[in-house]
């Protein structure tokens, strides 16, 4: 990769401040930033490195100031971060090629693979599945029966996806994430053994989604586990039986979510935050890191802390008091 500041701002629909011919080959850290790299500026805490960093090209916000001289040439896009991850989609698409490809892998002659798969050693690929074009599966991959998969998806080394899953198109599932598996469901017995529940429904994944490794989202005993368009899950997540996750919601690592919850559209939840079953939580709800929700969230945006998560303001409060209390 090599880019001028001038032809990063065309890819960008920036504008250059500096030399328009500086050359960048490789990306870094602003505060690692040296001679031909690209670095990028746009948490208020880092500005101290915009003014020592030795970059050839820094992305900034349009409307940033500098408050002392900068050596980098500055490209300045509408929204810097949002800039960087569509400059490294584009990089990544100039090496992107769609072709066919079968290594030692076993499919099922009733299953239907479209154009320009690339099939890994190892693959199994179950009965009356179906594979959507220039999809790449990498080793190692279990894709049960009757599975099917949209157009552009990776699924990457050890990952399985076990029977009726249903995936839409350009998802990404990571290296040994489980698609399907039976979710915790026991029934308790009068002698207080548990009696396993048998898990007869699937899970359907929406288009644009990404599952981090390890990762378990499980079948529903009847009807779907849902994932909707544009759901990002971190890994070693947890989504359980006949839980729906609402469109572009976001969960960090460590955090998982009880069976038959629904969780709108548009929520965050940090790491090792935590939600019960049979609840609702509003969309666009941020629950912090290691929050526990336990009753349904009824009013959109929110931010949930503590365990029970309480509103930010009220914890805060709350917080205050328990800090004096212990200093006296």
């Amino acid at each position: 990769m090599k880019f001028t500041a001038k032809e990063l701002a065309e890819v960008l629909k920036g504008t250059v401040d500096g030399d328009p011919q500086a050359t960048a080959t490789t990306f870094a850290k602003i505060e690692h930033g040296k001679p031909g790299e690209l670095c990028f500026y746009a948490n208020p805490k880092y500005e101290q490195y915009v003014y020592t960093s030795k970059a050839s090209i820094l992305l900034v916000n349009k409307d940033f100031e500098p408050k002392e001289a900068v050596t980098p040439t500055l490209v300045r896009v509408e929204n810097a971060y949002t800039a960087l991850a569509d400059l490294l989609e584009y990089v990544k698409s100039l090496h992107k090629s769609f072709r066919r490809h079968r290594g030692r892998c076993r499919i099922a002659l009733s299953a239907k693979i479209g154009k320009k798969v690339w099939i890994g050693d190892f693959v199994t690929i179950g009965k009356k599945s179906q594979i959507g074009d220039c999809t790449k599966i990498y080793d190692n991959v279990t894709i049960g029966d009757n599975v099917k998969i949209g157009e552009k998806c990776i699924i990457y080394p050890g990952a399985h996806i076990f029977a009726d899953t249903v995936v839409g198109d350009r998802t990404i599932l990571h290296a040994g994430c489980i698609i399907g598996d039976d979710g915790f469901g026991n029934a308790l017995q009068p002698d207080g053994s548990w009696k396993k529940i048998e898990h007869v429904g699937n899970v359907i994944i929406g288009s644009d989604v990404e599952i981090g490794s390890n990762t378990c989202v499980d079948k529903a005993p009847m009807e779907s586990t849902i994932i909707e368009d544009g759901v990002r899950i971190d890994d070693l997540c947890l989504i359980a039986h006949n839980v729906v996750v609402g469109k572009n919601t976001a969960m960090a690592g460590l955090s998982g979510i009880a069976g038959s919850a629904v969780i709108g559209e548009g929520c965050i939840i940090a790491g090792q935050a935590g939600v019960v079953g049979h609840i609702k939580v509003a969309p666009h709800t941020t629950v912090a890191a290691q929050a526990g929700v336990i009753g349904n969230v009824r009013k959109s945006g929110q931010v949930l802390m503590g365990m029970p998560g309480i509103p930010h303001a009220t914890f805060m409060r709350a917080y205050a008091k328990f800090k004096a209390s212990g200093e006296e």
